[in-house]
Protein backbone atom coordinates (compact mmCIF):
# COMPACT_ATOMS: atom_id res chain seq x y z
CA UNK A 1 0.00 0.00 0.00
CA UNK A 2 1.50 3.36 -1.02
CA UNK A 3 1.53 6.39 1.25
CA UNK A 4 -0.88 8.00 -1.24
CA UNK A 5 -3.36 5.16 -0.69
CA UNK A 6 -2.96 5.53 3.07
CA UNK A 7 -3.81 9.21 2.72
CA UNK A 8 -6.87 8.40 0.62
CA UNK A 9 -8.05 5.88 3.22
CA UNK A 10 -7.69 8.45 5.99
CA UNK A 11 -9.71 10.99 3.95
CA UNK A 12 -12.40 8.53 2.88
CA UNK A 13 -14.80 9.16 5.80
CA UNK A 14 -14.67 12.92 5.11
CA UNK A 15 -15.31 12.46 1.39
CA UNK A 16 -18.25 10.14 2.02
CA UNK A 17 -19.68 12.55 4.58
CA UNK A 18 -19.47 15.51 2.18
CA UNK A 19 -20.89 13.50 -0.69
CA UNK A 20 -23.90 12.50 1.35
CA UNK A 21 -24.51 16.04 2.49
CA UNK A 22 -24.14 14.97 6.13
CA UNK A 23 -24.12 17.78 8.64
CA UNK A 24 -23.57 15.79 11.81
CA UNK A 25 -20.03 15.97 13.25
CA UNK A 26 -18.04 12.78 13.62
CA UNK A 27 -18.31 10.92 16.89
CA UNK A 28 -15.32 11.04 19.21
CA UNK A 29 -14.67 7.35 18.52
CA UNK A 30 -14.73 7.84 14.76
CA UNK A 31 -12.39 10.82 15.00
CA UNK A 32 -9.97 8.79 17.14
CA UNK A 33 -10.08 5.99 14.57
CA UNK A 34 -9.27 8.42 11.77
CA UNK A 35 -6.50 10.04 13.80
CA UNK A 36 -5.01 6.66 14.64
CA UNK A 37 -4.89 5.63 10.99
CA UNK A 38 -3.39 8.97 10.04
CA UNK A 39 -0.61 8.55 12.62
CA UNK A 40 0.16 5.03 11.42
CA UNK A 41 0.51 6.52 7.93
CA UNK A 42 2.93 9.20 9.13
CA UNK A 43 5.47 7.05 10.99
CA UNK A 44 6.17 3.32 10.88
CA UNK A 45 4.71 1.28 13.71
CA UNK A 46 7.76 -0.82 14.64
CA UNK A 47 6.70 -3.96 16.49
CA UNK A 48 9.63 -5.31 18.47
CA UNK A 49 8.72 -8.98 18.55
CA UNK A 50 6.64 -11.34 16.42
CA UNK A 51 7.20 -15.12 16.44
CA UNK A 52 5.71 -15.92 13.03
CA UNK A 53 8.99 -17.58 11.90
CA UNK A 54 8.53 -20.07 14.73
CA UNK A 55 5.08 -20.96 13.44
CA UNK A 56 6.62 -21.90 10.11
CA UNK A 57 8.94 -24.29 11.90
CA UNK A 58 6.56 -25.71 14.51
CA UNK A 59 3.40 -25.96 12.42
CA UNK A 60 4.57 -26.79 8.88
CA UNK A 61 8.28 -27.68 9.25
CA UNK A 62 9.27 -24.58 7.24
CA UNK A 63 7.17 -25.57 4.22
CA UNK A 64 5.87 -22.20 3.05
CA UNK A 65 3.52 -23.86 0.59
CA UNK A 66 1.47 -25.04 3.58
CA UNK A 67 1.17 -21.64 5.30
CA UNK A 68 0.41 -18.85 2.85
CA UNK A 69 -0.02 -15.59 4.75
CA UNK A 70 -1.27 -13.90 1.59
CA UNK A 71 -4.44 -15.78 2.55
CA UNK A 72 -6.28 -15.33 5.84
CA UNK A 73 -4.75 -17.49 8.59
CA UNK A 74 -7.18 -17.27 11.54
CA UNK A 75 -5.39 -20.03 13.46
CA UNK A 76 -2.41 -17.71 14.04
CA UNK A 77 -2.10 -14.01 14.86
CA UNK A 78 -0.40 -12.83 11.68
CA UNK A 79 -1.18 -12.60 7.98
CA UNK A 80 -0.67 -9.89 5.40
CA UNK A 81 -4.20 -8.51 5.35
CA UNK A 82 -4.24 -8.10 9.12
CA UNK A 83 -0.75 -6.56 9.17
CA UNK A 84 -2.08 -3.95 6.74
CA UNK A 85 -5.25 -3.44 8.76
CA UNK A 86 -3.20 -2.94 11.91
CA UNK A 87 -0.99 -0.33 10.28
CA UNK A 88 2.28 -2.19 10.84
CA UNK A 89 5.19 -0.36 9.21
CA UNK A 90 8.16 -2.43 10.39
CA UNK A 91 8.47 -5.79 12.11
CA UNK A 92 11.26 -7.36 14.10
CA UNK A 93 10.75 -11.05 13.34
CA UNK A 94 12.04 -13.25 16.15
CA UNK A 95 14.37 -16.02 15.01
CA UNK A 96 13.80 -17.81 18.32
CA UNK A 97 15.10 -21.30 18.94
CA UNK A 98 14.39 -23.15 22.21
CA UNK A 99 16.79 -22.54 25.07
CA UNK A 100 17.07 -26.32 25.37
CA UNK A 101 19.06 -26.31 22.11
CA UNK A 102 22.75 -25.83 22.76
CA UNK A 103 26.01 -25.51 20.88
CA UNK A 104 26.06 -26.14 17.14
CA UNK A 105 22.41 -27.24 17.17
CA UNK A 106 21.33 -23.81 18.43
CA UNK A 107 23.45 -22.02 15.83
CA UNK A 108 22.13 -24.19 12.98
CA UNK A 109 18.51 -23.72 14.03
CA UNK A 110 18.99 -19.96 14.33
CA UNK A 111 20.41 -19.72 10.81
CA UNK A 112 17.46 -21.77 9.54
CA UNK A 113 15.07 -19.32 11.22
CA UNK A 114 16.93 -16.41 9.62
CA UNK A 115 16.28 -18.15 6.31
CA UNK A 116 12.55 -18.07 7.09
CA UNK A 117 12.61 -14.27 7.38
CA UNK A 118 14.42 -13.92 4.05
CA UNK A 119 11.92 -16.30 2.49
CA UNK A 120 9.04 -14.12 3.68
CA UNK A 121 10.59 -11.20 1.82
CA UNK A 122 11.23 -13.32 -1.29
CA UNK A 123 7.75 -14.82 -1.44
CA UNK A 124 5.89 -11.58 -0.72
CA UNK A 125 8.02 -8.85 -2.33
CA UNK A 126 5.07 -6.44 -2.64
CA UNK A 127 4.61 -6.59 1.14
CA UNK A 128 8.00 -7.14 2.81
CA UNK A 129 11.52 -5.91 2.25
CA UNK A 130 14.57 -6.70 4.36
CA UNK A 131 15.81 -3.78 6.48
CA UNK A 132 19.20 -3.43 8.16
CA UNK A 133 19.34 0.24 9.20
CA UNK A 134 17.03 2.97 10.45
CA UNK A 135 17.24 4.61 7.01
CA UNK A 136 16.14 1.31 5.45
CA UNK A 137 13.08 1.22 7.70
CA UNK A 138 12.01 4.72 6.72
CA UNK A 139 12.69 4.18 3.01
CA UNK A 140 10.74 0.90 2.93
CA UNK A 141 7.87 2.43 4.89
CA UNK A 142 7.71 5.34 2.43
CA UNK A 143 7.46 2.81 -0.41
CA UNK A 144 4.34 1.30 1.16
CA UNK A 145 5.99 -1.96 2.20
CA UNK A 146 6.64 -3.44 5.65
CA UNK A 147 10.27 -3.35 6.72
CA UNK A 148 11.44 -6.79 7.88
CA UNK A 149 14.09 -6.86 10.61
CA UNK A 150 15.64 -9.80 12.44
CA UNK A 151 15.89 -10.22 16.21
CA UNK A 152 17.70 -13.15 17.85
CA UNK A 153 15.97 -14.30 21.02
CA UNK A 154 18.70 -15.56 23.29
CA UNK A 155 22.47 -15.63 23.54
CA UNK A 156 22.41 -19.42 23.26
CA UNK A 157 22.04 -18.77 19.51
CA UNK A 158 25.73 -17.79 19.26
CA UNK A 159 27.18 -20.74 21.25
CA UNK A 160 29.40 -18.38 23.28
CA UNK A 161 31.25 -17.33 20.12
CA UNK A 162 31.86 -13.70 19.17
CA UNK A 163 32.70 -14.82 15.63
CA UNK A 164 29.23 -16.40 15.38
CA UNK A 165 27.72 -13.19 16.74
CA UNK A 166 29.48 -11.21 14.03
CA UNK A 167 28.37 -13.58 11.26
CA UNK A 168 24.75 -13.48 12.40
CA UNK A 169 24.94 -9.69 12.32
CA UNK A 170 26.13 -9.97 8.71
CA UNK A 171 23.12 -12.20 8.02
CA UNK A 172 20.89 -9.39 9.24
CA UNK A 173 20.33 -9.84 12.99
CA UNK A 174 19.88 -6.36 14.44
CA UNK A 175 19.20 -7.26 18.03
CA UNK A 176 20.02 -10.12 20.32
CA UNK A 177 18.16 -10.85 23.52
CA UNK A 178 21.07 -11.56 25.86
CA UNK A 179 19.39 -14.66 27.34
CA UNK A 180 16.18 -16.55 26.87
CA UNK A 181 14.59 -18.59 29.65
CA UNK A 182 17.77 -20.32 30.85
CA UNK A 183 20.86 -18.69 32.28
CA UNK A 184 24.00 -18.94 30.19
CA UNK A 185 27.53 -19.47 31.44
CA UNK A 186 28.03 -15.73 30.93
CA UNK A 187 24.63 -14.13 31.66
CA UNK A 188 21.78 -14.76 34.09
CA UNK A 189 18.17 -15.05 32.91
CA UNK A 190 15.16 -13.83 34.86
CA UNK A 191 13.80 -17.38 34.94
CA UNK A 192 17.11 -19.19 35.27
CA UNK A 193 19.60 -20.06 37.97
CA UNK A 194 22.05 -17.49 39.29
CA UNK A 195 25.32 -18.35 37.54
CA UNK A 196 27.28 -15.11 37.21
CA UNK A 197 25.24 -12.77 39.39
CA UNK A 198 24.48 -10.80 36.21
CA UNK A 199 27.06 -10.67 33.41
CA UNK A 200 30.38 -12.48 33.60
CA UNK A 201 33.52 -10.87 32.18
CA UNK A 202 32.86 -12.69 28.89
CA UNK A 203 29.22 -11.56 29.00
CA UNK A 204 30.37 -7.96 29.25
CA UNK A 205 32.58 -8.59 26.21
CA UNK A 206 29.54 -9.89 24.29
CA UNK A 207 27.71 -6.65 25.05
CA UNK A 208 30.70 -4.56 24.00
CA UNK A 209 30.97 -6.50 20.74
CA UNK A 210 27.29 -5.94 20.04
CA UNK A 211 27.94 -2.21 20.41
CA UNK A 212 30.93 -2.52 18.05
CA UNK A 213 28.71 -4.19 15.46
CA UNK A 214 25.72 -1.87 15.86
CA UNK A 215 23.51 -4.69 17.15
CA UNK A 216 20.89 -3.63 19.70
CA UNK A 217 21.33 -5.11 23.18
CA UNK A 218 17.94 -6.56 24.15
CA UNK A 219 17.41 -6.99 27.90
CA UNK A 220 14.04 -8.76 27.84
CA UNK A 221 14.33 -12.16 29.57
CA UNK A 222 17.43 -11.26 31.61
CA UNK A 223 17.63 -10.91 35.40
CA UNK A 224 17.64 -7.46 37.02
CA UNK A 225 21.31 -7.96 37.88
CA UNK A 226 22.06 -8.61 34.20
CA UNK A 227 20.04 -5.53 33.25
CA UNK A 228 22.13 -3.34 35.55
CA UNK A 229 25.42 -4.92 34.50
CA UNK A 230 24.58 -4.39 30.84
CA UNK A 231 23.62 -0.76 31.47
CA UNK A 232 26.97 -0.29 33.19
CA UNK A 233 28.82 -1.63 30.12
CA UNK A 234 26.90 -0.44 27.05
CA UNK A 235 27.86 2.59 25.00
CA UNK A 236 24.59 2.66 23.04
CA UNK A 237 20.92 2.62 24.04
CA UNK A 238 19.40 -0.75 24.96
CA UNK A 239 15.97 -2.15 24.19
CA UNK A 240 13.54 -4.43 25.93
CA UNK A 241 11.94 -6.04 22.87
CA UNK A 242 8.90 -7.45 24.69
CA UNK A 243 8.57 -6.60 28.37
CA UNK A 244 6.25 -4.55 30.56
CA UNK A 245 6.36 -2.75 33.91
CA UNK A 246 7.04 -4.86 37.00
CA UNK A 247 5.41 -2.27 39.26
CA UNK A 248 2.05 -3.06 37.64
CA UNK A 249 2.51 -6.81 37.23
CA UNK A 250 5.07 -8.45 39.47
CA UNK A 251 6.40 -10.89 36.90
CA UNK A 252 10.12 -11.63 36.67
CA UNK A 253 10.02 -10.91 32.93
CA UNK A 254 9.01 -7.30 33.51
CA UNK A 255 11.22 -4.26 34.05
CA UNK A 256 11.59 -2.95 37.62
CA UNK A 257 11.38 0.76 38.32
CA UNK A 258 15.05 1.07 39.30
CA UNK A 259 15.94 -0.04 35.77
CA UNK A 260 13.31 2.21 34.17
CA UNK A 261 14.85 5.15 35.99
CA UNK A 262 18.18 4.47 34.27
CA UNK A 263 16.74 4.65 30.75
CA UNK A 264 16.80 8.45 30.35
CA UNK A 265 20.59 8.43 30.83
CA UNK A 266 21.06 5.42 28.57
CA UNK A 267 18.48 6.43 25.96
CA UNK A 268 16.92 2.98 25.77
CA UNK A 269 13.35 1.89 25.05
CA UNK A 270 10.93 -0.56 26.68
CA UNK A 271 8.76 -2.09 23.96
CA UNK A 272 5.65 -2.86 25.99
CA UNK A 273 4.42 -6.43 25.58
CA UNK A 274 0.95 -7.87 25.02
CA UNK A 275 1.75 -11.08 26.94
CA UNK A 276 -1.27 -11.53 29.26
CA UNK A 277 0.79 -12.93 32.16
CA UNK A 278 3.07 -9.86 32.01
CA UNK A 279 0.09 -7.51 31.80
CA UNK A 280 -2.42 -8.53 34.47
CA UNK A 281 -1.46 -9.11 38.11
CA UNK A 282 -4.79 -10.88 38.67
CA UNK A 283 -4.06 -13.32 35.85
CA UNK A 284 -0.53 -13.94 37.12
CA UNK A 285 -1.90 -14.63 40.62
CA UNK A 286 -4.51 -17.01 39.17
CA UNK A 287 -1.79 -18.92 37.31
CA UNK A 288 0.28 -19.30 40.48
CA UNK A 289 -2.75 -20.54 42.38
CA UNK A 290 -3.48 -23.06 39.63
CA UNK A 291 0.11 -24.29 39.73
CA UNK A 292 -0.19 -24.79 43.49
CA UNK A 293 -3.41 -26.79 43.05
CA UNK A 294 -1.75 -29.02 40.46
CA UNK A 295 1.24 -29.59 42.73
CA UNK A 296 -1.06 -30.53 45.61
CA UNK A 297 -3.05 -32.94 43.43
CA UNK A 298 0.11 -34.59 42.13
CA UNK A 299 1.31 -35.07 45.70
CA UNK A 300 -1.67 -37.20 46.71
CA UNK A 301 -0.97 -40.91 47.20
CA UNK A 302 -1.98 -42.90 44.13
CA UNK A 303 -2.35 -39.80 41.96
CA UNK A 304 -2.51 -40.50 38.22
CA UNK A 305 -2.03 -38.10 35.34
CA UNK A 306 -5.61 -38.56 34.13
CA UNK A 307 -6.98 -38.10 37.63
CA UNK A 308 -4.97 -34.94 38.21
CA UNK A 309 -6.06 -33.49 34.87
CA UNK A 310 -9.71 -34.27 35.57
CA UNK A 311 -9.65 -32.58 38.97
CA UNK A 312 -7.69 -29.65 37.60
CA UNK A 313 -10.29 -29.21 34.86
CA UNK A 314 -13.00 -29.11 37.52
CA UNK A 315 -11.01 -26.47 39.40
CA UNK A 316 -10.70 -24.45 36.20
CA UNK A 317 -14.48 -24.50 35.72
CA UNK A 318 -15.00 -23.17 39.23
CA UNK A 319 -12.16 -20.64 39.07
CA UNK A 320 -12.32 -18.92 35.72
CA UNK A 321 -9.13 -17.14 34.78
CA UNK A 322 -9.36 -13.34 34.48
CA UNK A 323 -8.48 -11.75 31.17
CA UNK A 324 -5.80 -9.19 30.52
CA UNK A 325 -7.09 -6.22 28.53
CA UNK A 326 -5.98 -3.65 25.99
CA UNK A 327 -6.58 -1.01 28.66
CA UNK A 328 -4.10 -2.72 30.98
CA UNK A 329 -1.48 -2.74 28.21
CA UNK A 330 -2.03 1.01 27.95
CA UNK A 331 -1.60 1.22 31.75
CA UNK A 332 1.90 -0.22 31.34
CA UNK A 333 2.64 2.42 28.70
CA UNK A 334 1.40 5.06 31.16
CA UNK A 335 3.72 3.72 33.84
CA UNK A 336 6.82 3.66 31.64
CA UNK A 337 6.03 7.25 30.62
CA UNK A 338 5.65 8.27 34.28
CA UNK A 339 8.94 6.69 35.41
CA UNK A 340 11.21 6.85 32.35
CA UNK A 341 9.53 9.37 30.06
CA UNK A 342 7.81 9.43 26.70
CA UNK A 343 11.10 8.99 24.82
CA UNK A 344 11.58 5.49 26.22
CA UNK A 345 8.42 3.64 25.09
CA UNK A 346 7.83 1.30 22.17
CA UNK A 347 5.60 -1.65 21.27
CA UNK A 348 6.67 -5.32 21.40
CA UNK A 349 3.61 -7.51 20.96
CA UNK A 350 4.96 -11.10 21.04
CA UNK A 351 2.15 -12.12 18.66
CA UNK A 352 2.39 -15.76 17.58
CA UNK A 353 4.63 -16.41 20.57
CA UNK A 354 1.76 -16.32 23.07
CA UNK A 355 -1.03 -18.82 23.60
CA UNK A 356 -3.60 -16.22 24.67
CA UNK A 357 -4.05 -12.52 24.05
CA UNK A 358 -5.50 -9.55 25.93
CA UNK A 359 -9.09 -8.61 25.26
CA UNK A 360 -9.05 -6.06 22.45
CA UNK A 361 -5.69 -7.21 21.05
CA UNK A 362 -6.65 -10.39 19.27
CA UNK A 363 -4.07 -10.20 16.47
CA UNK A 364 -1.88 -7.87 14.42
CA UNK A 365 -4.91 -6.02 13.04
CA UNK A 366 -5.56 -4.46 16.46
CA UNK A 367 -2.53 -2.19 16.85
CA UNK A 368 -4.73 0.65 15.61
CA UNK A 369 -7.06 0.11 18.57
CA UNK A 370 -4.19 0.54 21.03
CA UNK A 371 -3.33 3.82 19.32
CA UNK A 372 -6.97 4.87 19.68
CA UNK A 373 -6.80 4.10 23.40
CA UNK A 374 -3.71 6.27 23.81
CA UNK A 375 -5.44 9.12 21.97
CA UNK A 376 -8.42 8.74 24.28
CA UNK A 377 -6.03 9.01 27.25
CA UNK A 378 -4.74 12.33 26.01
CA UNK A 379 -1.49 11.34 24.38
CA UNK A 380 -0.50 13.95 21.80
CA UNK A 381 0.23 13.16 18.17
CA UNK A 382 3.91 13.76 18.89
CA UNK A 383 3.81 11.34 21.83
CA UNK A 384 2.21 8.63 19.72
CA UNK A 385 4.65 9.07 16.85
CA UNK A 386 7.45 8.46 19.33
CA UNK A 387 5.77 5.34 20.75
CA UNK A 388 4.91 3.90 17.35
CA UNK A 389 8.38 4.12 15.89
CA UNK A 390 10.38 7.30 16.34
CA UNK A 391 11.87 6.20 19.66
CA UNK A 392 13.10 2.92 18.18
CA UNK A 393 14.45 4.65 15.08
CA UNK A 394 16.40 6.98 17.37
CA UNK A 395 17.84 3.99 19.26
CA UNK A 396 18.77 2.25 16.01
CA UNK A 397 20.57 5.35 14.74
CA UNK A 398 22.40 5.75 18.04
CA UNK A 399 23.57 2.12 17.82
CA UNK A 400 24.72 2.67 14.22
CA UNK A 401 26.62 5.83 15.18
CA UNK A 402 28.24 4.12 18.16
CA UNK A 403 29.36 1.26 15.92
CA UNK A 404 30.85 3.66 13.39
CA UNK A 405 32.86 5.35 16.15
CA UNK A 406 34.02 2.12 17.79
CA UNK A 407 35.06 0.57 14.49
CA UNK A 408 37.36 3.54 13.91
CA UNK A 409 38.89 2.98 17.35
CA UNK A 410 39.44 -0.79 17.27
CA UNK A 411 38.90 -3.99 15.39
CA UNK A 412 36.67 -6.90 16.39
CA UNK A 413 37.21 -8.43 19.80
CA UNK A 414 39.69 -11.30 20.05
CA UNK A 415 38.08 -12.61 23.24
CA UNK A 416 37.39 -16.36 23.35
CA UNK A 417 35.04 -18.09 25.75
CA UNK A 418 37.11 -19.39 28.69
CA UNK A 419 38.41 -22.92 28.11
CA UNK A 420 38.00 -22.93 24.34
CA UNK A 421 41.12 -23.61 22.32
CA UNK A 422 41.81 -24.75 18.77
CA UNK A 423 38.80 -26.59 17.32
CA UNK A 424 37.05 -27.08 20.67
Amino acid sequence: MTRFRILLLSLLPIVVSLGCGASQPQSVEAQEQDDARRLHGEVPLIDGHNDLPGKYREDVNRRFSELDIAQGQPQIHTDIARLREGGVGAQFWSVYVPASLEGADAVRATVEQVDVVYELARRYPDTFEMAFTADDVERIFESGKIASLIGMEGGHSIDSSLATLRMLYRLGARYMTVTHSRSLAWADASTGKVVSGGLSEFGSEVVREMNWLGMLVDLSHVSPATMHDALDVVEAPVIFSHSSAKQLCNHVRNVPDDVLKRLPENGGVVMVSFVPQFTSQALKDHGEQRDAVREELEGHAGATESGVNERLAAWDRENLAPRATLSQVADHIDHVREVAGIDHIGIGSDFDGIGSVPEGLADVSKFIDLTRELLARGYSDEDIRKILGQNVLRVMRAAEQTAARLQKERGPSEAVFPGRTGWN
